[in-house]
């Protein structure tokens, strides 16, 4: 079924930018950017990283809204409006709307207590708290099934209560609530990490590049995250892409949205990282450091409280941000493909996500010595499978199909639709063609243990 003539389009190109920012943006800006920054090293890292971000990220981005701008239906539709209904490149398609599906799964999970994290820290539960006593919250927390299922559902029905509401009134009328005032609460914890002692060692370890600390290990872990940071492989972009008009200037909003999430990625190290040289702390600690190690920082300082409330508060934002993009891909599948109403399809896509997670949420608690494949639970396995080799695969195919497959003219053309630029088309078929494909098959191969 194809909508193109009735198709929602975004109210304002400023309202597509805050919600393509809000997918990319979402909880590795917060947390793992700042832990991988300081696993490997800190600024030459930061350098590194910025420039895969320029070398693999934004080629593959343009690549994903161009199919979806041109084919104006879902990441399944889109294919076949470019290719046919029996092209394989459909495939391409299918897998993102299956990864995204599966990683809303199990980011439920973990969104989910930032959900309790808020509470916890309005009610003051984590004030006055010894750094072992905090450490017992969390634990206490992922060990008990009803209350990590509770959190889980909670978050769950936040994101389909704003997918219900379509692509204006829903996704883009939230995004433009959610993104200001993430950036605000940011901006308010930056501000307090610049102010504290370790302020200076902060920028120092950001921006101060050290070369020796760059180790094939940390190139891999750059090419990694500029990866997945920007919420390639997964069909969202093809899926708000096909919401533009045909006159959208791609390369402008695909830079602006690559800049957002960068600037969130680093004000999140900057707002971490001087807190935790000034209370003596590991900056490297490991994903503990937003649930464990962060509330023991904010509950040594003034006004710890209300600080820990702002950041776990800036978590749900960042994490709601782009849940609600992960569901829109197969809600837009059913609705373009099936002719489902927007409702039946938000409801059900949302509910037997949940089940799926149940699994992953049990995986910290009763079924924790499940392991039912490679010796990993539940959660880790669909982790490994999303993140390991279906964000890569979807990523490197977008670029091949871009790279070698769509016709030429059609597709330069497509590029140049808005604004001609002689050198834009050469540059970005060139990245696509060779340096992205390389770039992700480097990811995969290490995944797979071949490569490093």
């Amino acid at each position: 079924m194809n909508n193109r003539i009735e198709r929602a389009h975004w109210a304002s190109r400023f309202g597509f930018v805050l919600a393509a920012a809000g997918s990319a943006i979402g909880l590795g800006n917060i947390w793992k950017f700042p832990y991988i920054t300081g696993k490997n090293g800190g600024g030459a890292f930061v350098l590194v990283y910025l420039l895969c971000i320029v070398l693999v990220g934004l080629p593959i981005m343009m690549a994903e809204f161009l199919i979806g701008r041109h084919g104006q239906r879902d990441a399944v539709g889109s294919f076949e409006s470019l290719e046919g209904k029996g092209s394989p490149w459909r495939l391409v398609g299918w897998g993102g709307v299956a990864a995204s599906f599966i990683l809303l799964s199990f980011y439920a999970v973990v969104a989910g207590w930032s959900f309790d994290y808020i509470f916890k820290s309005a009610s003051g539960s984590l004030g006055g708290k010894t750094p072992e006593q905090i450490n017992d919250l969390f634990g206490a927390l992922v060990a008990d099934p009803g209350r990590v299922i509770f959190w889980q559902f909670l978050f769950m029905a936040a994101t389909v209560g704003i997918v219900l509401g379509g692509v204006r009134g829903g996704i883009e009328r939230w995004s433009k609530i959610l993104m200001p005032v993430l950036f605000l609460l940011l901006l308010l914890l930056f501000i307090r990490g610049m102010s504290s002692p370790g302020a200076q060692a902060g920028l120092e370890f950001m921006f101060r590049p050290d070369f020796s600390r760059i180790t094939p290990e940390a190139l891999l872990d750059a090419l990694g995250h500029a990866f997945f940071t920007l919420s390639l492989g997964a069909a969202t972009m093809i899926t708000y892409g096909s919401y533009l008009p045909p006159d959208s200037d791609l390369f402008t909003l695909s830079v602006r949205i690559t800049l957002l999430d960068t600037l969130v990625a680093l004000l999140a190290g900057l707002a971490i990282f001087p807190v935790v040289f000034a209370a003596g702390l590991e900056p490297g600690s490991g994903p503990g450091l937003v649930f464990q190690t962060i509330p023991i920082v904010l509950a040594g300082l003034p006004f710890g409280s209300f600080l820990a409330l702002i950041f776990f508060i800036l978590l749900a934002f960042a994490a709601l941000s782009s849940s609600i993009s992960m569901l829109e891909v197969s809600v837009a599948y059913l609705i373009d493909e099936k002719g489902w109403r927007r409702n039946r399809a938000t409801v059900l896509v949302g509910s037997l996500a949940f089940v799926l997670g149940i699994p992953s949420a049990l995986s910290f608690n009763r079924w924790a010595e499940l392991k039912p494949l490679f010796d990993r639970t539940f959660f880790d396995l669909f982790d490994l499978l999303v993140s390991s080799y279906m964000l890569p695969l979807g990523g490197m195919f977008v670029a091949l199909y871009a790279g070698w497959f769509w016709k030429g003219e059609e597709e330069k053309n497509e590029l140049a639709a808005s604004a001609p630029r002689p050198w834009l088309f050469p540059v970005w078929h060139f990245l696509l063609r060779y340096i992205t494909p390389a770039a992700v098959l480097i990811i995969l191969l290490n995944q797979m243990g071949i490569w490093g």
